[in-house]
């Protein structure tokens, strides 16, 4: 996980719609290597579907107008896997029937290979979570800053040039939500990863520290 190129995430004239009617502004954003923006807006204006489309899921029902830019190279048309784009979730989606260092592995890119040298991302990667020796743990037995830290590593192990977050605080506690919102922001801007993150709490968009965009 060694920092990433100079990386800027470029928005260009980004707007959506959902049966034509329009669910923002065309929408304008540079979010730089190492930066986090976020993006703010009430229920239902578009906020994740505005990160499934950076990220190449957004459903067919919607229509998408504007230019998505990484590093300078355009990701309208590439696929999901092509984009090189992570993305965290509300829910920390780890696999119930894999333990801990086998779901780290499923983020690991298939160049590391050899059961050695994952084996030693793996271990690495928990150790900087503060989570070794739990390799062979139960996910279901772990607590939700562990499982949220878990989710992190194996998203960070795939190598993301960006890394879009999901209201992934949402379900934490006060305490622990600004220890993982923490970790996850020192994670990114120490891998020099642009960030974006879409919440409705404007603490998240104060530990975030770059721009906030409102979408009405």
């Amino acid at each position: 996980m060694s920092p990433a190129a100079d990386n800027v995430l470029e928005l260009q004239n980004v707007s959506l719609a959902l049966a034509d009617e329009p669910l923002f502004a065309p929408l304008a954003l540079t979010v730089r290597s190492g930066e986090a923006a976020t993006v703010m807006g009430p229920s239902g204006c578009g906020k994740s579907s505005l990160l499934a489309y950076i990220c190449g899921t957004l459903p067919p029902v919607f229509t998408a107008d504007g230019d998505v830019r990484l590093g300078g190279a355009p990701l309208n048309g590439l696929l999901p896997e092509q984009r090189h784009i992570g993305i965290l979730f509300q829910d920390d989606l780890l696999f119930p029937h894999l333990s801990v260092g086998d779901n780290l592995a499923f983020g690991l890119p298939p160049e590391v290979k050899g059961r050695e040298q994952r084996r030693e991302r793996i271990e690495a990667a928990l150790d900087e979570a503060g989570l070794a020796g739990m390799t062979d743990r139960d996910p279901a037995t772990l607590s939700g800053g562990q499982r949220a830290r878990v989710a992190l590593m194996r998203t960070l192990l795939s190598g993301p040039r960006a890394l879009l977050l999901d209201e992934p605080f949402s379900k934490l506690d006060v305490e622990l939500r600004a220890r993982i919102r923490d970790f996850v922001f020192e994670h990114a801007w120490a891998n020099g990863i642009p960030t974006l993150l879409v919440t409705h709490d404007p603490a998240d968009a104060e530990a975030a520290g770059g721009a906030v965009v409102e979408l009405l």
